[in-house]
């Protein structure tokens, strides 16, 4: 799983209960500036699914452009 922040369409409305949030911090807020795109491998995204299926971590907020 590839996450983009530059790329969400809720970017900033949803940040604040996103996982990438919890875990990494606020992305920052001017869209020019080039963000690193996040990998998550299988394992990874399993262990974040459960997590957040048990309340510890939000969920992934992420919305591409390309899905929405």
């Amino acid at each position: 799983m590839l996450i983009d922040c530059d790329s969400c369409t809720v970017r900033g409305a949803a940040c604040a209960d996103c996982v990438v949030t919890v875990l990494l911090g606020s992305p920052p807020a001017d869209v020019d500036v080039d963000v690193d795109v996040l990998e998550f491998d299988a394992v990874e995204q399993a262990a974040i699914n459960t997590l957040a299926e048990h309340g510890l971590v939000p969920p992934l907020r992420l919305v591409n452009r390309a899905a929405s």
